[in-house]
């Protein structure tokens, strides 16, 4: 009885300190207007996160691209290290290094080490690659996502970013391309938080496409001619006034500007901006006018209702899974049909998440399955 009751606090336990569950959100070339990102929300990020970000060179260029930002009059793009005058806090290349190359751990250790002190106060955390995506294999990449989706339910509190390598002149047909596509596809699947690297220097500011042109980091590609031009000095020559003056390593300060103004977008999304327009099949998360899920008795021995609590919203598709993602339970929510009560006998015990999928959003609630 006493062992089954301290399994009931630890689930519990797990119950209070978990994060609503979220679809991707995907940082690429389509995240640099920050004239579309609400001020409140980028004061709000400021205040609600505490970034602890792991680089070296290549990764740098995030940071170098936040400075100009911040350099600009009267902006609100503020951070330092204390986080202090409402700043975000940044603690830049800590822990140091970067995420290594073909199945290394060592910035997992770190980051476990980080998040396990005493003294702690990160609250999110972000590593990029150098050059180990260009040189890695399948089972490699999947060790990074693994160690990451790891970190995320031992840290719940916490929230961990994805990253892509960047771009080596390789192209589409390119070993680093495939481990990107690899890193996405996972992201997609998953719902996770990704930062596109590569996809941001992919692109300059018109939208325009040089991947395919074999581009690499320095937005060096090949032209029609079968010679090396540099999409970031074309674009800049061509909107004079338009590109920052920085130091960015390995690259053109256009490249940095673009990956910083990506950063604060990415800020403001997980500060709750639903992005330009609301929510998108694509990217969707919960908003306050999706309907709401209650889930009674939670914790749950015998059988659990999940109910809709109808708002402006018509309903969706429930899906019901485990903290592994396995789906055990799916049915249509509606108003002619608003609940559903699943017997939980046949369920391991443990924490469950029930997710409405519909028109307005993602509304989730949590539950736990007990003996």
């Amino acid at each position: 009885m006493r062992s089954a009751s301290l399994l009931l606090l630890v689930f519990l336990g797990l119950l209070l300190s978990a994060r609503p569950a979220e679809a991707q959100i995907i940082i690429d070339h389509t995240c640099t207007d920050l004239s579309k990102v609400p001020d409140e929300h980028v004061l709000a990020a400021k205040q609600q996160f505490r970034l602890a970000y792991g680089h070296t060179s290549h990764g740098s260029q995030i940071v170098s691209g936040m400075s100009l930002l911040r350099a600009q009059s009267g902006s609100i793009y503020t951070y330092s290290t204390s986080g202090d005058g409402g700043a975000l806090s940044l603690h830049d290349r800590t822990p140091s290094g970067d995420l290594g190359h073909n199945g290394d751990l060592a910035w997992e250790r770190a980051t476990r080490a980080l998040l396990d002190r005493a003294d702690n106060d990160r609250n999110m955390v972000m590593w990029s690659w150098c050059g180990g995506c260009s040189d890695n294999t399948v089972e490699g990449i999947q060790t990074y996502l693994d160690a990451m989706d790891a970190l995320e339910r031992d840290y719940p509190e916490v929230r961990f970013v994805y990253m892509t390598g960047h771009l080596d002149g390789s192209g589409i047909e390119g070993t680093l391309h495939q481990r990107n596509e690899q890193i996405r596809q996972f992201c997609r699947t998953h719902g996770k938080v990704l930062f596109d690297f590569a996809d941001i220097e992919s692109y300059d500011p018109d939208g325009n496409y040089f991947l395919d042109r074999h581009a690499n980091d320095n937005c060096d590609y090949i032209g029609s001619d079968g010679q090396r031009h540099n999409w970031a000095q074309e674009w800049c020559a061509r909107n004079p006034g338009q590109c920052g003056d920085c130091s960015c390593a390995h690259s053109q300060c256009l490249n940095c500007q673009q990956k910083g103004k990506a950063f604060w977008w990415m800020m403001a999304r997980l500060a709750g901006w639903t992005g330009p327009g609301g929510t998108t099949a694509g990217d969707r998360r919960p908003s306050a006018s999706a309907s709401r899920l209650d889930v009674y008795p939670s914790p749950a021995s015998a059988q659990v209702t999940i109910a809709l609590v109808q708002s402006s919203t018509p309903g969706g598709t429930l899906l019901v899974s485990d903290v592994t993602g396995r789906i055990v339970a799916q049915r249509r929510l509606d108003g002619a049909q608003p609940r559903m009560t699943l017997s939980t006998a046949a369920l391991p015990v443990g924490l469950y998440m029930a997710r409405l999928l519909g028109p307005g959003g993602i509304t989730a609630a949590r539950f736990v399955v007990v003996r």
